[in-house]
């Protein structure tokens, strides 16, 4: 049975975060499978494990450490998720998303979110940084939208718009760092799947037939959370490895965790270059 997640418990969840914190963030940052390094380069950072949280949904995945580190990043307050929570993990939409909605209760304005993906787009390559300027929400469609259940009015509409989910500023503001710092970015649309098992090569020539540039486990649940509770959103994928359209070839989580050591430090320097515009 769905469960939903109550203002009460957002609000206690954050308050205990609030205890352990001075600092105002200015923008919440969620790192996805073997982007977990940024997180490392927090300074002044206070640290707080899920674990150690009440009731608070725990990272189980390989390459998610599972805390928030709150601090400095480029001169700015930030926090970051070292670790996200997933559907196929067992949660609910409600849980996994859980961390958005303390961001909001937070007054955090803005949300950068990575992941990694497969690339679907025939043209990118493991390795490459995808800009995220649409989604589609195929774990939605089919009945997991985290906004179904009892509405948080206090935190956004009942239907809330999506016509354009990732901020048009943030991304032109995150081409041009691209530009400045001369990592080629791709852009495109990102797919969100629940996993656990990876695409066949069926599913994956639907998702290059509907218009598909990237596909993950993740990230759409929570930026339609974000969008709801009036965050901006902005989205990079690492592609960390090619769409196996013909079977050909075994996808493995291993192989996901390594791409991220090339892909790690150019999201960085955008995330970095991002902030120092904020």
């Amino acid at each position: 049975m769905q469960k939903f997640i109550s203002l009460q418990q957002i609000d206690e969840l954050t308050t205990t975060i609030k205890k352990q914190i001075s600092i105002q963030p200015m923008a919440g940052i969620i790192l996805g499978s073997g982007l977990n390094g940024l997180a490392d380069s927090v300074s002044d950072a206070v640290t707080i494990a899920y674990s150690d949280l009440p009731n608070f949904p725990v990272s189980t995945v390989h390459g998610h450490v599972g805390r928030f580190v709150i601090g400095m990043l480029e001169d700015k307050p930030v926090l970051v998720m070292q670790g996200r929570i997933h559907y196929y993990e067992g949660y609910t939409m409600g849980e996994t998303t859980l961390p958005v909605r303390i961001m909001q209760r937070l007054h955090i304005p803005s949300l950068i979110v990575t992941n990694a993906a497969g690339g679907v787009n025939p043209d990118f390559s493991p390795g490459d940084v995808m800009l995220i300027t649409d989604q589609l929400n195929l774990m939605g469609m089919s009945g997991l939208n985290p906004l179904m259940g009892p509405n948080l009015d206090e935190l956004g509409p009942r239907f809330p718009d999506m016509s354009q989910p990732y901020d048009r500023a943030l991304c032109d503001l995150t081409r041009k760092v691209a530009k400045e710092d001369k990592i080629a970015l791709q852009e495109g649309v990102y797919a969100g799947l629940s996993g656990p098992s990876f695409e066949s090569p069926a599913d994956l020539r639907f998702l290059r037939l509907i218009g598909v540039d990237a596909v993950g486990m993740s990230t759409v649940p929570e930026v339609i959370v974000a969008r709801h509770g009036g965050m901006r959103a902005l989205g990079l994928s690492g592609i960390s490895n090619k769409a196996n359209l013909d079977g050909s070839t075994i996808t493995t989580h291993e192989e996901v965790i390594e791409a991220g050591k090339v892909i790690t430090p150019k999201i960085e320097k955008i995330i970095r270059g991002v902030l120092r515009g904020l």
